[in-house]
């Protein structure tokens, strides 16, 4: 049951460097990282937009500004920072390190947001498996930065 889900993951850790490298050429004839984050996004709504029209899925933005805390909108800053940031990243570090070290940081960040279950993550009490998956992973970033 759960493969479809987990192949749907898989593609998008495979898509996420492949992006990271286009808008990092998008970045040299684009005039730097913070044009190349703003055409990443202003596709990436285009195309949101269109898959929306296409499914007839509502988009109730009035009804969620009203009921949600301000804070819920800063997720597309959080994914503007992200893509702005591997435009400067992938020329100076290369795919490989970049990505492993950025998967380093959600792999801590994950393991305390599940044991503290923020942000409506389920709790998940860090335990010493846990640990040594996180401990094995900065092996992984320390070999693969070489």
């Amino acid at each position: 049951m759960k493969w479809p889900f987990l192949l749907m993951a898989l593609t998008a850790g495979i898509l996420i460097p492949v992006q990271a490298g286009i808008n990092a050429l998008l970045g040299r004839v684009a005039g730097g990282a913070e044009p190349a984050a703003f055409i990443s996004f202003a596709v990436g709504t285009v195309v949101l937009a269109a898959y929306l029209l296409v499914f007839r899925i509502p988009m109730p933005l009035g009804q969620t500004f009203a009921v949600s805390p301000w804070w819920y909108w800063t997720g597309g800053a959080f994914g503007a920072f992200f893509v702005a940031a591997s435009v400067v990243l992938v020329p100076k570090l290369g795919a490989g390190v970049m990505i492993s070290v950025i998967i380093a940081g959600q792999i801590v960040a994950s393991l305390a947001l599940d044991h503290f279950g923020v942000l409506g993550y389920p709790v998940r009490p860090l335990d010493l498996q846990r640990i040594i998956g996180a401990a094995l992973l900065a092996a992984g970033v320390f070999l693969i930065k070489g």
